[in-house]
Formats: structure tokens, sequence, C-alpha cells
């Protein structure tokens, strides 16, 4: 898949496009079946699949200080977005003068213009152009005139809850991975940078690998996970902790992982992709060092009988 950024990336070169937009935070099942959808009509047509996104999330522009945590980064977003056999993926930045830019300006600078799109694919409840006034009921009119047609997908539901983005997050936030696993068709992935840390897992018999995340990422509800650590090397089932290390005195809420036969030495500085497969428990304060160390114990012993031997190194 081929990766474009700003808006200086248009016109782009080449056929004409197939395209859906939106921000597609965790490229949830409904995100996936307006990305699938796009590719299929791209097929028919015969022209190539272009997905458009943005950098940012837009509230953060709109509404600073209401945005929400994100569920995934740039990064991954795009590596989801490219397993869906989308062509071309585009990155804008979401300015304050973005914003601004009306819907008809959008669809035509922005998506005839810009992507030569000659049809678009868009979630039912995707809104776009300022004031939010673009929609899928008037984008037919909207591109009428440039000869770009339009269809809506609809919302994807499991059991009678629909699925969101923001439902994803909400059941993060107290450590619910259930509903997640469900909605995003995949284990929930905290992707970051393996920084040193205090040394005190080592000191316990338990050396972690302590993660420096994106700020704007949100992090699961506090307490230990059972999961996969996933680095450049291979993989290894994991205890993780997102916590404060409140035995020590109370810490920046921050994610360490107890790599389970890791024997290769220091990850300092490596990327790592940590995969929540199961709750363990709440992190909670304990009276000695001894009750920590039987506590994480047992997190190692449950997390080896709950994650499939399939998924060890």
């Amino acid at each position: 898949m081929r990766i474009e950024e700003g808006l200086e990336s248009l016109p782009l070169d080449g056929s004409e496009c197939v395209v859906t937009v939106g921000f597609f935070d965790g490229v949830h099942l409904g995100h996936r079946a307006v990305l699938d959808r796009t590719v299929e009509a791209a097929s028919e047509r015969g022209v190539r699949s272009v997905a458009v996104t943005f950098d940012r999330h837009p509230r953060e522009v709109l509404r600073p200080g209401s945005e929400p945590r994100l569920l995934t980064t740039v990064a991954r977003k795009a590596s989801l977005v490219e397993a869906t056999g989308v062509d071309v993926l585009v990155v804008l930045p979401f300015t304050s003068e973005f914003s601004r830019v009306p819907a008809g300006g959008f669809v035509r600078d922005v998506l005839v213009e810009g992507l030569r799109a000659v049809h678009a694919v868009m979630g039912v409840n995707f809104t776009f152009g300022h004031r939010a006034l673009g929609n899928v009921q008037n984008l037919p009119e909207l591109g009428e005139p440039y000869g770009l047609s339009a269809e809506g997908v609809e919302l994807i539901d499991l059991g009678g809850r629909t699925v969101s983005s923001s439902s994803v997050r909400e059941a993060l936030a107290v450590g619910d991975l259930d509903w997640p696993f469900q909605a995003l068709g995949r284990r929930f992935v905290l992707d970051g940078e393996v920084v040193s840390g205090h040394g005190r897992g080592k000191g316990l018999g338990y050396p972690t690998a302590n993660l420096r995340i994106w700020p704007r990422l949100l992090l699961p509800g506090q307490g230990l996970y059972a999961g996969v650590a996933k680095h450049p090397g291979g993989s290894h089932l994991a205890a993780i902790d997102v916590g404060t290390n409140p035995t020590f005195g109370t810490e920046p809420l921050h994610v360490e992982a107890f790599l389970l036969d890791f024997e290769e030495g220091s990850l300092h500085g490596a990327d790592l992709a940590v995969e929540l497969w199961a709750r363990l428990r709440d992190e909670v304060k304990y009276d000695s060092v001894e009750a920590l160390v039987a506590a994480i114990a047992d997190d190692v012993e449950r997390t080896r009988a709950l994650v499939p031997p399939t998924e060890r190194a």
C-alpha cells in the first residue's frame, strides 16, 4: 500500500479511484466494512482504492480538551488499513484552516481534483466539511457536477450493541477486553518503545520492559493483564502491568511487561507491541515485597494457562 501525507501530496498521480474518508480509530469491524466495500467498488470499476484519514482526532482542533484518547497509532492504523487491500492511504493534517473548508469545497478540491475520485463510499454516520454539513445523504448532490457518485455503508451491530470506537474506549477504560475483541475483530494492542525504568522488577526476579506510549493513546483500566509482547526478534507470553506500582509509592500511570522465557538480552530502545488477552486482577498495594513477588508469580502462571501455547516464542 502506498502512503501519502499532507495536502501537498495532492493531486495524486495515476488513475481514477474509489475513495473513502474517515478517522478510522481502531479500524474496527464497522470501519473494515467501509474499507472492504471501497476495495470491492474499486475492483468493479477497474480503478484503484483510496482511503483518506487524518493525523489527529478532529475534536483536538474543534473542541480542544474534549478529544478522546486513541486506540491506534497512525502507523498501526496504516497497517490495519493495508490489510484490507486498500491501494493508497492519504493522511491529511486536521488543522483549524482545514476545518473551515466547506463540504462542497472538500468534495471538489480533495475528492475530485486531488484524488480523481469517481465514486465515494462512506459510513452512514460520517460527516465532513465546515460545521459537519457534508454527509452521505447530500454527497451525491455535491458530487453530481463532477461525475462523483456515492453510497453509504450501514453501521455494524453485534448482539444489539453498535460497533464504534467510543464503545471500545468505554470498555477498555474499565478493563473489559471482551467487547473490544468482538468489535475490533482482534486483540487490543498497545504500541510503545522500551525505555529504562527503576529496575525494581529485576531485583524481584521479574525484569520488566517499561514502555513509553504515545501520549495520545488510550491506556486500558489499571490492573494486571495476560497477553503477548511482540518485538522485532520474536514474541513472548507476557504478564502486563498497567498501573502506578502502589507497593513502592504512587508513580505516574505506566505500562510494563514481564516477558516469559525471554533470554535474548536487552530490549532497550526496541519497539514493543503488547497484545492484551485477559485481565488478571486489580493492581493493589501489598504489605510486603514477599507478598508482591508471590502475586507476580501467580500472574505468570495464570498467563501461561490463559494464553494458548501457539502464541509462545
